[in-house]
């Protein structure tokens, strides 16, 4: 029998960036919208979170462990912060054995992360006065 469970409005999916449309080029922002964008933000405001989504973007798939030993963390801890990730449908998730691997699943994220160290680090170009 088919699972009745429903996919949430905002999950992430491989085909969410449109790379033909800019940001300027989108309607503006519903404040529908403007509250599913602020409920991603809040789930990637974590210094934990966005720790953990370096690491697997930097290396592309790790069970628990290896991203608790990366990060110098507990494994629970690390699971922890991996459920709202997955919650959110940014990560997935498969079985080897006794581990459970992590991997980022939209390049979307990738691209946030890069943006957002740029600006971090202040390399970003400034288009303006």
């Amino acid at each position: 029998m088919p699972s009745t469970k429903t996919t949430p409005k905002t999950r992430i999916d491989a085909n969410c960036c449109l790379p033909n449309q800019t940001t300027g080029e989108r309607p503006l922002l519903s404040s529908g919208r403007a509250a599913e964008m602020m409920a991603l933000f809040k789930v990637l405001a974590n210094d934990t979170r966005l720790r953990i989504l370096h690491a697997l973007t930097c290396r592309g798939e790790l069970c628990v462990g290896g991203l608790a030993e990366t990060l110098g963390m507990k494994p629970q801890a690390v699971s922890n912060q991996l459920q709202r990730l997955l919650d959110r449908g940014i990560l997935a998730a498969r079985r080897q054995g006794n581990n459970i691997y992590y991997r980022v699943v939209n390049a979307c994220v990738t691209d946030l992360l890069d943006r957002g160290l740029c600006l971090v680090e202040g390399e970003c170009e400034r288009n303006g006065p």
